[in-house]
């Protein structure tokens, strides 16, 4: 069997397990909405055309 390797210290680590034992741990990002994609999402897939429009005109 292969001995563990021994960690070395990182003060990086030791800074941020110790600031989450005073303050605690912080909450989950939300992700926000990407108003860019909402936008696409919600556009027509069929542009209308010129005539469909004056066609729908005629009819009312």
């Amino acid at each position: 069997m292969a001995r563990a390797k021994k960690t070395t210290f990182s003060v990086t680590k030791a800074v941020k397990a110790n600031a989450r034992d005073r303050v605690g741990t912080p909450p989950p990002q939300a992700v926000l909405p990407d108003e860019k994609a909402k936008a696409e999402r919600r556009a027509s897939k069929h542009t209308v055309t010129l005539h469909k429009l004056l066609h729908q005109e005629d009819e009312r």
